[in-house]
């Protein structure tokens, strides 16, 4: 079974390409989500953030309040630095578990990781490949504004903080851009789906 990323900025479109993957069969892991899962659940993770963050990522409830979280860890990359090194090897350890049960299973050619951060995190280093997914700054501005859980300075402040696009493409194995319209997406994601089958 392949282990692949799937990588892409805020607004790039990289959660439509992982919806027609799963929908040809491929098992997508979701690290964002199991990320929430791990904050939410995960009480030694949030003891370490709270030693880390203290009262600024605290809820009147005294658990994680992830919009605080959020604010704080977007401040700077130093930041965000910290907040990766306390969650990303939780993560890491659930990729590795689910990737064996879903080996065992036997019923997935293809395990895809879904992630923002495979660069970032070096778990690029981990994979049989790596796809990005691509789109012009002021379509994914658009998108992003669109779907109004960010304003434009917040989005901004992230974009800062990821890699450059320009340097996830040039070391990717596969790069789908998402400049066009709906079909288009599905007709080039489909292309490179088929390249790893």
């Amino acid at each position: 079974m392949l282990k692949v990323a799937l990588t892409g900025g805020i607004g790039s479109g990289k959660s439509e390409v992982s919806a027609l993957f799963n929908k040809w069969g491929a098992y997508i892991f979701d690290a964002d989500k199991i990320a929430k899962q791990i904050l939410d659940k995960n009480k030694t993770a949030q003891k370490e953030l709270i030693l880390e963050f203290g009262s600024d990522v605290i809820s009147a409830e005294g658990i994680i309040d992830k919009k605080k979280l959020s604010r704080v860890s977007f401040q700077n990359e130093f930041n965000q630095l910290k907040l990766n090194t306390i969650i990303h090897p939780y993560v890491f350890k659930e990729i590795d578990m689910c990737f064996e049960t879903v080996l065992d299973k036997g019923s997935n050619d293809i395990f895809i990781i879904d992630a923002a951060l495979i660069y970032e995190s070096g778990a690029d280093t981990h994979m049989d490949y790596v796809i990005v997914v691509s789109s012009h700054l002021k379509i994914r501005t658009e998108r992003v504004m669109k779907r109004g859980d960010l304003n434009r300075e917040e989005f901004l402040k992230r974009l800062d903080l990821q890699w450059p696009e320009k340097d996830k493409i040039e070391m990717a194995d596969f790069v789908i851009y998402n400049n066009e319209s709906k079909d288009r997406l599905k007709e080039e994601a489909k292309k490179i789906y088929n390249q790893l089958r």
